[in-house]
């Protein structure tokens, strides 16, 4: 499982780098507050209602489900926060990949493992640990997001990231931009697990109903801190994996069949 190992051999986070960051964030006035909402909607929960602690969002990939050649759940994100899929793109080294698929071979047995891989929502994010401007945050809920308005472009944060998840805008955005899903030329951007249909009350995201949908139900999303929650009850029914888990960056997305 090469690509799942050999992402990157570093991890830029170190309680050095945090002081360094936050100050540098105080300093020039960005510190965004955990829980702060970005997207506004008709139906979205109140402004004096920020996301909670007390709810952790999550995902589990089951490997052993994921249909080799289907690419659903990638269409039906990018249907859902309107961005255009590399097989779509004018521009197919620069396209976004707020979800890819990977297929994987075991170079002992040579079976083949199909998963998508995206932004794994980590507890300890090393990107947020870089971002000189605070525009990479966590929110309350563990859903890390990227403010257009105070986002460089620097990129660091794509560099910190060890699993490839986050892209920079390089194309104007055109008309599938969504209301509710603002985004930026020249600002960095990845998964958000759909943010905007959680904080109306969706409580999943497109690339699960579409994964549902097409019969393979190889991804299911829910609140890891509920132990009546479907993801908590099949995490422990389930041997999982964290993809670098020697990182140790607790992160909220989970694999099983890797």
């Amino acid at each position: 499982m090469n690509e799942l190992n050999t992402m990157t051999e570093q991890a830029p986070h170190s309680p050095e780098r945090r002081r360094f960051v936050g100050a540098a964030a105080a300093v020039a006035g960005l510190a965004v507050v955990p829980g702060v909402m970005l997207y506004e909607v008709a139906d979205a929960r109140p402004e004096d209602q920020p996301a909670s602690s007390a709810v952790r969002w999550g995902m589990l990939v089951d490997a052993t489900r994921c249909a080799s050649g289907c690419s659903d759940c990638v269409t039906a994100c990018s249907t859902e926060n309107g961005w255009t899929p590399v097989a779509q793109s004018e521009h197919p080294r620069q396209a976004p990949q707020w979800i890819r698929k990977l297929q994987l071979e075991d170079p002992l047995t040579q079976a083949q493992i199909n998963l998508p891989m995206l932004c794994q929502h980590c507890a300890e994010p090393p990107c947020v640990d870089v971002c000189p401007t605070g525009a990479s945050f966590k929110r309350a809920d563990g859903i890390v997001l990227v403010n257009r308005h105070t986002c460089i472009g620097c990129r660091y944060c794509m560099m910190a990231c060890p699993y490839k998840a986050r892209s920079l805008v390089h194309e104007p955005l055109n008309d599938t931009q969504k209301p509710d899903v603002p985004r930026g030329m020249g600002c960095v951007e990845a998964c958000t697990f759909c943010v905007q249909k959680i904080d109306r009350g969706d409580g999943t995201t497109a690339c699960a109903e579409a994964c549902a949908a097409a019969g393979h139900n190889a991804i299911l999303f829910g609140d890891l801190n509920d132990p009546e929650s479907e993801i908590s009850k099949r995490l422990r029914e389930l041997p999982t994996k964290q993809v670098r888990a020697d990182l140790k960056l607790n992160l909220g997305v989970r694999y099983h069949g890797i």
